[in-house]
This record gives C-alpha cells, structure tokens and sequence, in this order.
C-alpha cells in the first residue's frame, strides 16, 4: 500500500502521538510498504530513528500569524516558505510551545473550520503539493483535531481517510468556553468525512465513539505496540534498595504529584531498605514550578538525598533508567487512553502499579505485570508498592508476566500488522470498485 501518513508535530517535546505515528510508518516501511510521513506544525521528535519527511506543512508560525494578523492570510508563497523552514520553526519552537488548551481555543476552532477558517491558505499549500505527487492509496490523520484537512483531502485523492484516535479529549476539554462546545460541535458534524477510526485502546473506542458520536461499524482497534530491541529482564537495580520510578511528561495530569504523595506514605512506614525515588519524563518550561513544588516536598519531608531526577531521556537512557527500578507507576489522574510509558516499564520485566482507570486495567489484565489500585489515592498506591516490594516471588512473577506478553503481544510488529489489516479492508472495496491496485 502506499500510504500518506500525516503526524502532528510537539516541538522540542517527546510527544506520545508522535512516537506512535513515527514507529508504525517506520515498521510499516519495514514490512514493505510505501508511507510518507509528513509532520504539520513543528519537525517531529522522537526517540528512535525519525522517518518523518522535512517538509512542514501548517507551520507552527504561519498558523499562529495567519490566525492573529489578517495580511499573513494573503502572503506570497515564498514569503511562507521562509518561515515554513524546518530550522526556523524549530528555533521558535525551542524557546517553548504554547500547548495549553485554555489559550488556544481560537485557534483549535479556526482549523477545525477547515476551509472557512483563517488558515485556508494551509489547506490549499497542502492540497496543491498532493496533486503533484502520485496519488497514495490511504491518508491517515493523527487524531480528530485535524478532522478538517479529510474533506479536502480525499477530493484531492480519491481515496479514504483514516484517522487516529489518541487522546484529544484531554486538550479538548481544557478548551475555555465558547471554544470546547464549538469544537466539539465542529469535529462531532465531520465524523462522516472520515472512513475509519482506529482507536489505541478499547477503552479510548468506547469513550470516543460516545464522545463524538462515531457510528460504531467505524470504529476499531488496535493497541499500542513497542519496538522491544534492548527492553530486557536484564536488572541494575541496586541490591537492598527499593527504588520507585515515574517516567513520563512532568504535569500534573501525568500524576507526578500523586506518586510523590505515595512514595512518602510508604517511608512512613518505617523499618523499611533504603529507598529512592527516580523520576525522568519531557518537562516544559511552563511545568518547571509544578516540578519544582514536588521537589520542595521531598526537602520538607526530609527525604531530599533520596529524589533522583533523571530529566529527559533518549531511548537508550530510558531503558537504563526502566532498568534501575523495582516497581513502576504513572499515577495519571485522567482517563490516559495510550499509557506507553507502562508498556515499557513492563517490556524490561519491571511490577508496575496503576490506577484503575482508561487504558490501564485492560493492559495490566492483558498482560498479567502489575496491580490495580483506586484512582487519585497515593495511600492505595503506596500498600501497592509495598506489597511488591516486599514480596520478592510476587515481584518476579509480575516482572515476568509482563516482560513475556509485551515481547509477545505489544510489539510494534503487531500493531503495524493490525494497522494494516484495518487499511485493507477500508481501501479494498473502493479499490476494486475503481479497478485500482495497490502497491503491497
């Protein structure tokens, strides 16, 4: 199949939709298919070998122009293309991006408005440049904030939509009023331009199909999977210490705080190894007093000497730092639809702990590698860890448990197969209906 994938660049952070959608093009090309993945906004970042083109479309600056200042909606092309440039939108896109939904809801609303909103002139640059390359047999969408660019995209093509549903509820509902309710509206009447929506989760499906009204024969599924290269039951963790670890983006959302919480309930109980406590993720320049009110704790709790802060991680540095733990928990205080960095914990043999909410019951029920606990309760959390770190035998058969499945059945092999799966049996009927074949 040849397939335009679009992904939506996060600037200088690792976003987890980025990562998905550059692994499952890299593993979709592995396995003989033709993909272009073409990032809107910012140049993607990931943590492994990015298959991205270096062209940017909707360029984070030209959207934000366009969108306060009316003579950048009627610019020449090549005055776009100057601040279309990989370089300078990451220069710009270094300095911090602005992702907080409370800000942006002028702005999520004009491109939700498509072609009668104020970055037509991206629709049309986009439009323009798929017409001058050879027609693929599928677009893909990285989620429903995009749902405008289906429309105009499979006019130009001829061909069906695919679009991802990763999580946006999250930044649509942190969208101030009027905005939320007419974006919600706005996504809610474009359902029908879309062919097929494959969800990361069964519980992301459900929510979304109630969510946005998505007729349930277009929904389907297809979990997350990692590339399991160096995730082992290899161990470096440090003998007679128990070492707790959070990895993921230091907000508040992700459950930073929460684990925090916990950690100290469980050094309460006294009598216990020495212990530390190791935290590592993607923290923006906005989040840093969030982070720095967590670290203030631990000096007023008296157990500063045992706060490991790891700061951003590459993929190498993160399987170093999965390995140094006993026990493993994103204590996140939403719905998280994806939880990959779980999937990793587990693929190196590390007990997670997670709250019984979105994606994580049926990951830990699917693969057998952790505990379920109450939501939002570090207390719950805490008799969680305890109870793993105690028990040795019960550690080690979690670790494995969850080591075995992922290595078996999340990897990214399987995703991208599935993924495929769903391709063909949207593309095939249209394809044969038209008399067209496909490249693989």
């Amino acid at each position: 199949m040849k397939i335009l994938s679009i992904t939506a660049g996060a600037g200088p952070m690792y976003c987890g939709s980025c990562l998905r959608d550059n692994a499952l093009a890299r593993e979709l090309i592995r396995q003989g298919h033709d993909v272009v993945l073409l990032p809107l906004y910012t140049p993607t970042r990931t943590d492994d070998v990015n298959v991205s083109s270096p062209r940017v479309f909707f360029g984070g600056i030209s959207i934000y122009l366009q969108q306060k200042l009316p003579i950048f909606r009627r610019t020449p092309k090549f005055l776009d293309k100057l601040w279309d440039l990989p370089g300078v939108i990451s220069l710009f896109a270094g300095r911090g991006v602005e992702v907080d939904p409370a800000q942006l809801g002028a702005l999520t609303v004009s491109i939700l408005e498509g072609a009668g909103g104020r970055q037509r002139k991206e629709i049309d640059n986009l439009v323009d440049w798929l017409l001058h390359e050879p027609a693929p047999d599928l677009v893909t969408l990285p989620y429903t904030l995009l749902i405008a660019l289906a429309r105009p995209l499979k006019q130009a093509t001829g061909r069906p939509v695919v679009c991802s549903l990763q999580g946006e509820e999250l930044f649509l509902d942190g969208l101030t009023e009027p905005w939320r309710a007419r974006a919600l509206d706005l996504i809610r009447r474009q359902v029908d331009d879309v062919d097929a929506f494959i969800a990361v989760s069964h519980h992301e499906a459900r929510h979304m199909r109630r969510y946005l009204g998505i007729p349930e024969e277009k929904l389907h599924v297809v979990p997350l999977g990692i590339a399991t290269e160096g995730h082992s039951l290899e161990r470096r963790a440090r003998p007679g210490t128990w070492n707790v670890g959070f990895l993921g983006r230091i907000a508040p959302e992700k459950g930073l705080h929460v684990a925090a919480e916990a950690y100290r309930t469980l050094r309460e109980r006294g009598g216990l190894p020495p212990c530390c406590f190791h935290v590592a993720g993607y923290m923006a320049p906005e989040k840093r007093p969030y982070f720095e009110e967590v670290r203030r704790r631990f000096r007023e709790w008296g157990l500063e000497a045992e706060f490991r802060h790891w700061g951003e991680v590459d993929r190498e540095g993160k399987i170093r730092f999965l390995q140094s733990l006993d026990v493993f928990s994103m204590p996140a205080t939403y719905d998280e639809p994806k939880g990959l960095p779980v999937l990793e914990a587990m693929a190196n043999g590390v007990p997670v702990v997670q709250p019984r909410r979105g994606a994580f019951p049926e990951m830990i029920e699917a693969t057998g590698g952790g505990l379920l606990v109450d939501p939002d309760s570090p207390g719950a959390l805490a008799d969680a860890w305890h109870r793993i770190l105690a028990d040795p035998a019960l550690a080690q058969k979690l670790g494995r448990n969850g080591c075995e499945a992922v290595h078996r059945d999340w990897t990214l092999e399987r995703m991208a197969l599935r993924t495929a799966g769903v391709y063909r049996r949207v593309i095939d009927p249209i394809l044969a209906a038209t008399g067209a074949g496909t490249g693989a």
